[in-house]
């Protein structure tokens, strides 16, 4: 198994951007519970990328390996950036009981930068504002974590990963709980990013969302199902397939 972080600059790479990912053979899962399974693809640089796929075909399996919290069995994955991912997990996975507020939270997609609980420079408290501002949770800051709604609470986790500043943005399901406009302003605010440089991957049931991408990637049985443009692969007899039982 092997993970690979290219600093090369991308001025030295032609005039063609290489994919911001890599992965080949690669294999992962839980203890027992083998999920993807000798995967192949990649995650173009500067676009939205849509994981689709039925619960438990490894998006959020793929998700974690992209962003270094689950390690593969086997594989190679490769970057072609400096800085690590930034990845904001399902919200259901951050803790209500945390006694955080919101400006608390987002202040720790600095940690990287600075370290636990370590003072915030200027530069930082700057970025903590600023990313707050885009994602309208200013207003929101000194309430708690356990006090928000479902999309408020989705915010506050999207902002923290904003606030690290890194080029590959990893989101696992940021629309769930979201009401119609809450889903419109998330899917606007990835195109916002894309055309700002960010890479971005996001794991979705929603083919709306999933049709506002870039690309999708179409997973079953921790295996790929197709990678393609959204109108070239979502279609009626691919989503058939996709859900059809094992």
């Amino acid at each position: 198994m092997t993970i690979m972080f290219n600093k090369t600059p991308s001025a030295a790479l032609g005039n063609r951007m290489p994919p911001r990912v890599r992965f080949t053979g690669l294999s992962a899962g839980y203890p027992g519970r083998p999920v993807l399974d000798q995967l192949d693809g990649e995650i173009p640089a500067s676009a939205v990328t849509a994981l689709i796929g039925p619960n438990g075909s490894g998006k959020s399996t793929l998700l974690a390996v992209l962003a270094g919290v689950i390690r593969p069995t086997a594989g190679e994955v490769r970057h072609e950036g400096a800085r690590p991912p930034a990845f904001v997990p399902q919200r259901g996975a951050v803790g209500d009981t945390l006694p955080l507020t919101v400006r608390q939270t987002v202040e720790m997609g600095r940690w990287g930068e600075r370290g636990p609980w370590r003072r915030l420079t200027r530069r930082d408290r700057t970025v903590v504002d600023e990313v707050m501002e885009r994602l309208g949770i200013t207003a929101l800051a000194a309430r708690q974590l356990g006090e928000l709604s479902g999309g408020q609470r989705q915010r506050t986790l999207m902002a923290q990963g904003l606030a690290q500043e890194s080029d590959l943005l990893l989101l696992d399901e940021p629309a769930t709980g979201l009401d119609p406009e809450g889903r419109e302003r998330t899917a606007a605010l990835l195109t916002e990013l894309a055309a700002d440089g960010v890479t971005l991957v996001h794991a979705t049931h929603d083919l709306d969302a999933a049709r506002s991408a870039d690309t999708c990637l179409l997973l079953r049985d921790g295996r790929p199902a197709g990678q393609g443009p959204p109108d070239r692969l979502l279609t009626p007899a691919a989503l058939a397939h996709l859900w059809q039982p094992g």
